[in-house]
């Protein structure tokens, strides 16, 4: 009886210890080439001073409104990389893959790319951060871990980049979380940005790809060009409550200025009564 009794156990031990190794075997595969869904605003070019939804800080307020397209036609931003706050909210295809250590087969990183980015590695190999006087780059520093289903990336040592490509703000003190969310072929992008200089609270954002194998994510060949009619030394800008281009969103969808500019408050669903009592003249 005793042996029965120990062999019961033995085998009740190993079933335990195969079990607990399926969800490494079962973690979600993430690789592959997806395209995004067109919605929301992940997509296209925003109105200038389209900042509805935005908690942005009254210094990232201020950035945002003296913000010029024409800054994009200066040669040092002609062939600039998309950074990682923006780059997943963006309109391009992205390819996602695996790198694999040969000896454990184990997953050490995986690796994200759009068209006109920089690679973005995201290490699962338990190494550390760089300290804070590191290098900073468009990608940032990041490393990953499956929670769940869930893959996890916290990304670091960003340069100052945007969050939106109307001028909305992003500086090098910001970080970054990011969760991937798999279900079949739509892939969910959570991104949560840290911010304590532009932002006055946590920005969530979410973004859908849909799985499109057997597409072709082109190079990004740039050869920057001087605008022969610009002064030299002249950096596009508008000062403060000078951006004549500031109102035309909230006239187009008849929205209040204080509105469309974001901050805080227009987060909330509050925001959106608030504005009907307004439109209704019901105070």
């Amino acid at each position: 009886m005793t042996t029965h009794r120990g062999r019961f156990i033995a085998a009740i031990a190993l079933a335990g210890a195969v079990l607990g190794i399926r969800p490494v075997l079962a973690q979600m595969d993430f690789a592959g080439e997806w395209a995004p869904v067109q919605d929301e605003d992940n997509t296209g070019n925003p109105y200038t001073g389209e900042f509805l939804g935005i908690p942005m800080s009254r210094a990232g307020s201020l950035r945002a409104q003296a913000w010029n397209a024409s800054l994009y036609t200066l040669p040092e931003w002609q062939c600039r990389p998309h950074g990682a706050m923006y780059i997943s909210r963006g309109p391009s295809q992205v390819r996602i893959w695996k790198e694999i250590d040969n000896n454990s087969r184990q997953i050490t990183a995986y690796h994200a790319e759009w068209l006109r980015s920089v690679d973005n590695p995201y290490f699962m190999d338990g190494r550390a951060h760089p300290p804070s006087l590191a290098p900073h780059s468009w990608g940032g520093f990041s490393t990953a871990e499956f929670v769940g289903d869930m893959l996890r990336i916290n990304t670091t040592h960003l340069k100052e980049d945007y969050y939106r490509r109307n001028g909305v703000p992003s500086s090098d003190e910001a970080t970054l979380t990011q969760y991937w969310i798999r279900h079949g072929d739509y892939l969910t992008w959570v991104t949560i940005a840290y911010d304590p200089l532009y932002l006055s609270e946590p920005m969530i954002r979410a973004s859908e790809y849909r799985w499109s194998p057997n597409q072709q994510i082109p190079p990004y060949p740039c050869t920057p060009v001087e605008e022969v009619d610009r002064p030299q030394g002249v950096v596009p800008h508008y000062l403060p409550g000078a951006n004549p281009f500031l109102k035309e969103f909230g006239e187009k969808y008849r929205l209040p200025t204080e509105v469309t500019l974001g901050g805080p408050a227009t987060m909330y669903p509050e925001a959106a009564r608030k504005l009907e009592r307004q439109i209704n003249g019901v105070q």
